[in-house]
């Protein structure tokens, strides 16, 4: 229950500073619109400004009125969370900058609001650029994928696995639902470098199973900046990208490696939150007794293998496999038994789930929990 309260909290922290970073730049935006209509205001002669001396033409005043327009359309679709609002707010910058630069005595001092603006609307459009991406992978696989017909799993689909996978399999609820071709997972929690802080986060994951494809986004705040991360693994390849902003890349990491470690990751998230895909025929299966459980995972060239420890209430208690190394401060990998422990299972949208996971490296000298996640939401078959 301590865990649930601290990822809840986190969640809420990032979801707090964000929101009040945004209301402050919509705030920033907007006015600086308003204080565009007073050109527009001379230049038809509609009220006597002194603090604008010089004469404006009308043409300017129409540039004045368009611009404040267009400022305070980019504020509205930037609250409602349109992902165009950074394309009218450079529109809108480009008449300003015009204007101001075109009458620099009397509007001059506008420019400053307008670079601030400016990177404001850099920000924008890498948060729309980075994020697109994520979205745009999982919609051309959602698409392709939702085109199977859907299949009942039935008993019969299980007799070929080791008896605690049965039970794990038939205790989640999954008999009788549709077959998972894929699934939506909503994390909340926390993260952190062997030498780092704990740093906040919330994410969301679309996993294909067929496909072997995982597509995860994460938003995060570090010192009071928000950072965006990239994980996806499709036909086989594997990279992560974070970046500070949306723009700036502070760290990333591809290759063989990569592509091992989250196929182990992909497998993890098959056994820990669908249990229904574990009657995949890519996985070799042997019950070592007491529970205990080693498969072994295909996926086109790359095979990985992991241990499954189940209680005696049927439920997984922690997932452990030598195949997913640590990336180190230095950007190399180092070998280290990785496990994600699970407890706090509960019946949520009809299937028994665990709600806590935590993400550990088992180094000789300590055992290093680096991850702490609140699985907060599980869709299957999403459409």
């Amino acid at each position: 229950m301590i865990f649930i309260r601290l990822a809840a909290c986190t969640a809420y922290d990032i979801q707090h500073k964000i929101f009040a970073m945004r209301i402050l730049l919509i705030i920033i935006i907007f006015v600086h619109g308003v204080l565009h209509m007073p050109g527009f205001i001379k230049a038809f002669g509609m009220a006597e400004l002194p603090q604008l001396p010089h004469p404006i033409s009308r043409i300017h005043g129409i540039f004045w009125a368009v611009a404040s327009i267009l400022f305070i359309a980019a504020a509205m679709l930037f609250l409602n969370y349109n992902k165009w609002w950074w394309l009218v707010s450079v529109i809108a910058l480009i008449i300003s900058q015009y204007l101001i630069i075109s009458d620099w005595e009397d509007a001059g001092l506008g420019t400053a609001l307008n670079i601030v603006i400016l990177l404001i609307t850099i920000v924008g459009y890498g948060v729309w650029s980075f994020s697109n991406t994520y979205h745009s992978e999982v919609e051309n696989l959602r698409k392709q994928n939702l085109k199977q017909q859907a299949v009942m799993l039935e008993q019969s689909d299980l007799a070929h696995l080791p008896e605690p996978v049965q039970l794990y399999i038939r205790n989640s609820g999954a008999l009788g639902q549709p077959r998972v071709q894929n699934f939506r997972v909503d994390l909340a929690g926390a993260i952190r470098s062997r030498n780092g802080d704990w740093m906040p986060f919330t994410s969301t994951q679309y996993n294909f199973v067929d496909r072997s494809a995982r597509f995860f986004f994460m938003n995060a705040v570090k010192s009071n900046l928000p950072v965006a991360g990239f994980h996806c693994l499709k036909n086989g390849k594997a990279f992560m990208d974070i970046r500070l902003l949306s723009l700036f890349r502070v760290q990333y990491a591809e290759g063989s490696v990569m592509n091992k470690a989250d196929t182990v990751t992909f497998f993890n998230d098959m056994c820990c939150l669908a249990p229904a895909t574990l009657i995949d025929p890519r996985i070799s299966w042997l019950d070592a007794g007491n529970g205990h459980v080693t498969a072994i995972f295909k996926n086109d060239d790359v095979a990985i293998s992991a241990s499954l420890l189940f209680n005696d209430r049927h439920e997984l208690v922690n997932f452990i496999s030598e195949d997913r190394p640590a990336l180190q401060n230095d950007g190399q990998f180092e070998q280290i038994p990785w496990s994600t422990p699970l407890s706090q299972y509960d019946d949520r949208l009809g299937y028994h789930l665990p709600r806590h996971a935590d993400a550990v490296y088992g180094y000789p000298d300590e055992s290093f929990m680096y991850g702490r996640f609140e699985i907060t939401k599980v869709s299957y078959n999403v459409a």
